[in-house]
């Protein structure tokens, strides 16, 4: 099962193993930018051979219907990765719920492209895939992400304390949550 949407500048689209130089690259190339926001990471993480291996997981995972990470591509350079948008944990009978977690090049943020990006994915959640609640978890100093869930009408439902393990400290987390109204 593949997915591809696309918006005004973005190709979004799931990627099989095949793609794995192209992940590999934009996780070198982001991973100073992206330490503060993410897990500690070894070495290791940046191997083909590992983003061949997630490649496969997320294939797996979106085959059944729990998972959708979509890469994104600039349309004036569709086979440079810059940035990822992923549906996780999707639960669904009485929940019908995700979590959201995204990430954009560090020389491309604060241009809207990632506010692009998951305003098509928000609208394939919850007109394709019939989901009724999307969650994201960001840290109350990451200013940049909470403006774009804010810009798509997330809200604050709460704060996490110690909530996830970020570049080996425990961080807090804002909980901001975005409800699909046209199934109430």
């Amino acid at each position: 099962m593949t997915t591809t949407l696309t918006t005004k500048r973005l190709i979004l689209r799931s990627l099989d193993g095949s793609a794995a130089d192209a992940v590999r690259d934009y996780y070198h190339r982001n991973r100073e930018f992206l330490e503060a926001w993410e897990i500690k990471r070894d070495d290791s993480f940046y191997t083909m051979e590992h983003h061949e291996e997630l490649l496969g997981i997320d294939q797996r995972l979106e085959a059944v219907g729990t998972q959708v990470r979509l890469w994104l591509f600039h349309k004036d350079a569709p086979e440079t990765v810059i940035g990822t948008a992923t549906l996780s944990n999707i639960v669904r009978g009485a929940f019908q719920s995700c979590y959201l977690g995204y990430r954009i090049d560090g020389e491309l943020a604060n241009q809207g492209l990632m506010t692009e990006a998951l305003q098509a994915l928000i609208e394939h959640a919850f007109t394709e895939m019939g989901l009724y609640r999307i969650e994201a978890n960001i840290m109350p100093h990451n200013e940049p992400s909470l403006r774009v869930v804010a810009k798509l009408g997330f809200y604050e439902e709460g704060r996490a304390i110690k909530y996830l393990r970020i570049n080996g400290v425990w961080e807090d987390h804002i909980h901001m949550v975005l409800r699909n109204t046209k199934m109430e």
